[in-house]
C-alpha cells in the first residue's frame, strides 16, 4: 500500500511537474508571440505611414510634370500658330507641312526649298526660311529639336558618288547642315539638337511617280518634350 501511495505521489509529481513546465513554456512561447505581433504592428504603420508619404510626394510630382506638359501645349500652340502664319505662302504651295500633336510640333519641308538637287549646302532661299523658322523654335524653351534628313529612293548621280555615296550620307548630311545653320546663325542651344539621317527608308507617299518622289525628299524638324 505504501508502495502504491509512493508511486502516486510520483506520478502526481511528475504530473504537477510536467504541467508546470508547459504551462512555463507556453507562457512564454505566447509572450513572445505577443511581442513578434506587436513589433509587427509597429512595422505595419511605419510601412504604412512611409506608403502615405510617398503617395503624396508622388501625386506632387504627377501634379508638377501636368502642370508642365499643360505649359509645353500652350507654348508650342503658340509657336504653331506664328509659324502658320509665317509660313502662310510656303503652305498653300505645299512646300512646308506644319503639325502639332499634343506636345510634339513638327516643320516638313520638301528639299528644293532648302537645297539644290543632289546636293546638302543650304541655298540663299532655304537660309531665309530656315531663319525664320528657327527664329520661332529658338523660343520653345528647353524642349529637344529632332533634324531628320530623307530623300527618295533614287540612286545618288554618279558624279556625287564620291561625296554622298548612298543617300544615307546625302540625308544626313543635310540634316547636319540645317542643324550646324540652327545652332552657328539662329543660336539655337547645341544641347537642345539632334541629327537623324533616314535616307530614302521612311516614305511618306510613293516614290514611283515624279510628285511622290518630291514629297519623300525633305527634312522635317520636329520638337520633342524635354528629355528631363
Amino acid at each position: 500500500m505504501k508502495t502504491f501511495l509512493t508511486v502516486l505521489i510520483v506520478l502526481a509529481l511528475l504530473f504537477a511537474g510536467a504541467t508546470y513546465y508547459i504551462f512555463t513554456r507556453t507562457r512564454s512561447e505566447l509572450d513572445t508571440a505577443r511581442n513578434a505581433a506587436t513589433d509587427l504592428s509597429f512595422q505595419v504603420n511605419a510601412l504604412e505611414a512611409k506608403r502615405t508619404a510617398l503617395a503624396r510626394e508622388l501625386e506632387t510630382k504627377i501634379a508638377a510634370i501636368s502642370l508642365k506638359k499643360e505649359e509645353e501645349i500652350v507654348r508650342l500652340k503658340g509657336a504653331y500658330e506664328e509659324l502658320a502664319a509665317d509660313m502662310k505662302n510656303e503652305i498653300e504651295q505645299g512646300q512646308i507641312i506644319i503639325t502639332q500633336l499634343a506636345d510634339r510640333l513638327s516643320v516638313s519641308m520638301v528639299d528644293k526649298i532648302l537645297f539644290p538637287s543632289g546636293e546638302a549646302e543650304v541655298t540663299p532661299e532655304g537660309v531665309k526660311v530656315l531663319e525664320r523658322v528657327g527664329n520661332v523654335l529658338k523660343n520653345t524653351g528647353s524642349q529637344i529639336i529632332r533634324v531628320e534628313g530623307h530623300t527618295d529612293n533614287v540612286p545618288i548621280h554618279p558624279r556625287l558618288q564620291k561625296q554622298y555615296p548612298t543617300n544615307w550620307e546625302l540625308s544626313t548630311a543635310r540634316a547636319a547642315n540645317v542643324v550646324r545653320f540652327l545652332q552657328e546663325t539662329v543660336g539655337i542651344a547645341p544641347e537642345r539638337m539632334q541629327v537623324i539621317g533616314m535616307s530614302e527608308y521612311q516614305p511618306v507617299a510613293s516614290n514611283k511617280t515624279a510628285s511622290g518622289r518630291s514629297k519623300n525628299r525633305r527634312i522635317e524638324i520636329t520638337l520633342l518634350p524635354d528629355q528631363d
